[in-house]
């Protein structure tokens, strides 16, 4: 079982100075621990349901630019990219950059946004739902063009590429993972089974909530011709791993066995001392799985 760190606060400490030191030491003390992945959040607002729109939040690739360059091994990923928060061919050139610039540690997590405020509040263009996922998945097939051989048009509903040019490619081959976020049962998980290699469930609703909606990929899967092992199982822990160590192992054994691979944990003090904390917990990790 591996464990990722996903970033979503950038509050503490208040000072704003101390968000880049702050971060750095963060990220080298969780590889330092033995974390696998290091996300962080696609908004430009703080989620209003949290904390306080006005509080800081930082833009999510330019942020994980800076923490490629302060680590070595951890995969880099945001949790997830927002569809309508960038046209696909950029978003496309954007992973390829972290992808280079990290050594090939870039993954591309991606859903259909949700965070309606920011949009409205920044002037992007809120479109209904279903062209949401009409547009995500025109993104995915545009990503997949692009690290391809084919540098040809894309001819899509939403989207128009007369060339599809992407140079330097993705280090990682064949490109860099695709994560799907979200479950969503007729569309978000089908969309997993056309395209993705990996789903990321929320964990809040309990081990039996991520058991059916593994149920419901794994029928898409059958539908769609997919091979259901050959995508990664990923889900965002209720628990905290710090504060009941032997809880939050219950819950990620009872994951294990439903064939997850790697769980995300988010910060619930300082996240320095949270990262250096995760060295208590990992070593019983390495039992589970």
């Amino acid at each position: 079982m591996k464990l990722g760190l996903h970033y979503w606060n950038y509050s503490t400490p208040a000072d704003p100075a101390a968000i880049a030191p702050t971060l750095a030491q963060t990220a080298t003390s969780a590889e330092q621990a033995g974390v696998a992945s290091f996300t962080v959040m696609d908004h430009f607002f703080q989620m209003d349901a949290v904390f306080a729109a006005e509080e800081p939040m930082l833009e999510a690739y330019t942020t994980l630019g800076y923490v490629a360059a302060k680590t070595q091994r951890m995969t880099l990923g945001v949790l997830v990219t927002g569809v309508m928060y960038r046209y696909p061919g950029l978003l496309a050139k954007t992973v390829t950059t972290l992808d280079v610039l990290s050594g090939g540690r870039a993954r591309l997590g991606i859903g259909a946004s949700w965070y309606e405020r920011e949009q409205l509040g920044l002037g992007v263009p809120v479109v209904p739902v279903a062209e949401r996922f009409e547009r995500l998945e025109e993104t995915l097939r545009i990503c997949l063009q692009m690290w391809s051989a084919d540098d040809g048009p894309f001819n899509g509903k939403h989207y128009q590429l007369a060339e599809t040019i992407n140079s330097p490619q993705p280090l990682s081959r064949p490109h860099p993972p695709i994560m799907i976020g979200g479950g969503g049962e007729k569309k978000t998980l089908l969309l997993v089974a056309r395209y993705a290699d990996a789903c990321n469930l929320f964990g809040r609703g309990g081990t039996d909530d991520v058991a059916r909606k593994l149920d419901v990929l794994r029928g898409h899967c059958a539908a769609e011709g997919r091979d259901y092992d050959t995508i990664e199982k990923t889900v965002v822990a209720s628990q905290a791993p710090l504060d009941d160590t032997d809880a939050f192992l219950a819950e990620v054994s009872a994951y294990a066995a439903l064939g997850v691979s790697e769980v995300q944990v988010t910060p619930d003090r300082h996240p320095v001392e949270f990262a250096q904390r995760l060295s208590e917990v990992l070593p019983r990790l390495a039992d589970i799985g």
